[in-house]
């Protein structure tokens, strides 16, 4: 009998840790539009329409505040304007659209906003070119480097199961990567987005 006793507490002690841990930690999934541009001379400043798709984690640490970490893929658009050749004293623009996809990582710190179910988010991103247009510029420059670190800010609606976001990224890097005949590297350019996403949290 003691030892029935001991498997049943045993049983009960698992069952409330696991209870709880799924609690502390919830996984999903994400997509939405993504709203890009590149911040820079020779671009076109408005916002073009791409896409996002990714999953994340929710880890809540103590009441009303948590970190939740993303890996999200990310493809848009930006346009080149009639300036941008007179800029950089190239002969010609062989793609006036260059497509942008990247890899990210945000970390956010997820802050309750008077309720659990409505959240600030901010916190870092890192992101990974994965493609990018070659050839983009004469002589088969590419324009833009590899990897992207940024800011983001946003808001999250966590309801039973679907979850609704909204976000700014702005990049802290400079992803121009041509250096013009002299040497020198005469704009800075960087990636701005907004991404609006809805998704599933199990």
């Amino acid at each position: 009998m003691k030892k029935l006793f001991l498997a049943l507490a045993v049983i009960s002690g698992l069952t409330v840790s696991s209870a709880k841990a799924q609690k502390m930690v919830r996984f999903g999934i994400k997509g939405g539009a993504n709203l890009g541009k590149i911040d820079g001379t020779g671009y076109d400043d408005a916002f073009k329409l791409g896409w996002h798709l990714g999953g994340f984690a929710q880890i809540n640490l103590v009441k009303g505040f948590g970190i939740q970490p993303e890996l999200i893929y990310s493809s848009s658009k930006t346009e080149v304007t009639s300036n941008f050749d007179d800029v950089y004293d190239l002969d010609q623009v062989k793609e006036d659209k260059p497509k942008l996809d990247y890899l990210s990582i945000p970390v956010l710190a997820n802050i309750d906003l008077g309720s659990p179910r409505f959240k600030l988010q901010v916190g870092p991103q890192f992101s990974i070119m994965t493609s990018k247009k070659r050839n983009v510029f004469q002589e088969g420059k590419e324009a833009f480097k590899g990897g992207d670190f940024g800011a983001v800010g946003g808001l999250w609606l966590q309801l039973p199961i679907v979850n609704i976001s909204a976000r700014y990224v702005i990049g802290l890097s400079n992803v121009n990567d041509i250096t013009l005949a002299d040497g020198t590297n005469p704009d800075k350019w960087r990636n701005q987005s907004i991404q609006l996403g809805v998704g599933i949290t199990l």
